[in-house]
């Protein structure tokens, strides 16, 4: 879970300033994390804490810490915005209740895959990480491609946490979710624009981590794709953790000195209570 955290860090100062050059400066003046991590995070919180995995307790997790950090660099988008601070400017989309309660808004935004890269590490079956990251999709993005999305990523970490190669997690994602995942990265690097949706996100970033060597080299693959750079490389740089079991200190000690301290306790919760551990030494 903090290889999505490094990734949306090293990606952060590249998601309105796209870079083509696979050899792009890791740590750039105005590196941070942004609502991307914050949102993981709230996600952990709430799979550390809820053991019955409901909306409540969720919404809770993701309001709380949007309101203790408002203002991560890239700000929060658009309709999410107004769910988190404004639920009522939301009520009646979709045929929702105009009660001012917060309620899901058919998103298909690559915001519910962002966020759910902490399912893979908490369940001992496929069946339950990918129930359970439906679930933290369809509090905002219940469209079927947010949700698939989300479900998609959890389950690539899941699958590279428990040891699976590489073949078998292609093989996997692309016969259950129907991703295309035969483009490789220099077509992309050549081709691939700005996409915010699920659908033209998460196959990108799976197929960042599925032709990388190593940590680094995933993170790379996915900011040098272009388009929403730190969403991408949130996306692969869990899956990538998951699978190489290390991140190089030198990635490591430069996003831990970024996280506030209440987002530090998070991540060390999360290595407590799960098979997490720590992959990365400060």
């Amino acid at each position: 879970m903090f290889g999505a955290i490094c990734g949306d860090t090293i990606g952060s100062t590249y998601e309105f300033d796209n870079t083509k050059d696979y050899g792009f400066e890791l740590f750039p003046k105005g590196s941070s994390y942004t609502d991307d991590s914050v949102m993981t995070l709230a996600v952990a919180k709430w799979l550390l804490t809820d053991a019955e995995h409901t909306h409540g307790v969720l919404e809770k997790c993701m309001v709380e810490l949007a309101e203790e950090y408002p203002c991560p660099v890239g700000g929060y988008g658009g309709m999410f915005r107004e769910w988190l601070f404004r639920p009522r400017a939301l009520n009646g989309r979709n045929g929702s209740p105009v009660d001012g309660k917060r309620h899901p808004y058919g998103s298909w935004g690559n915001g519910s895959a962002m966020r759910a890269s902490a399912c893979g590490w908490f369940f001992d079956t496929l069946e339950e990480t990918e129930r359970v990251a439906g679930i933290s999709a369809s509090i905002t993005h219940d469209h079927p491609e947010g949700i698939k999305g989300a479900q998609a990523t959890a389950a690539a970490t899941y699958l590279a946490r428990i040891g699976k190669k590489k073949d078998k997690i292609k093989e996997y994602i692309t016969s259950r979710y129907g991703y295309d995942l035969e483009r490789s990265y220099e077509f992309l690097n050549r081709t691939y624009e700005w996409d915010s949706s699920c659908q033209g996100t998460v196959p990108e970033a799976i197929i960042a981590f599925l032709e990388s060597d190593d940590f680094e080299d995933a993170i790379r693959k996915a900011v040098s794709m272009g388009g929403d750079s730190d969403t991408l490389a949130c996306i692969t740089g869990g899956i990538a953790e998951a699978y190489y079991k290390v991140i190089p200190n030198h990635i490591a000690a430069s996003v831990w000195s970024l996280l506030p301290e209440g987002l530090r306790e998070i991540v060390l919760a999360v290595s407590e209570k799960t098979s997490y551990g720590r992959v990365f030494s400060i």
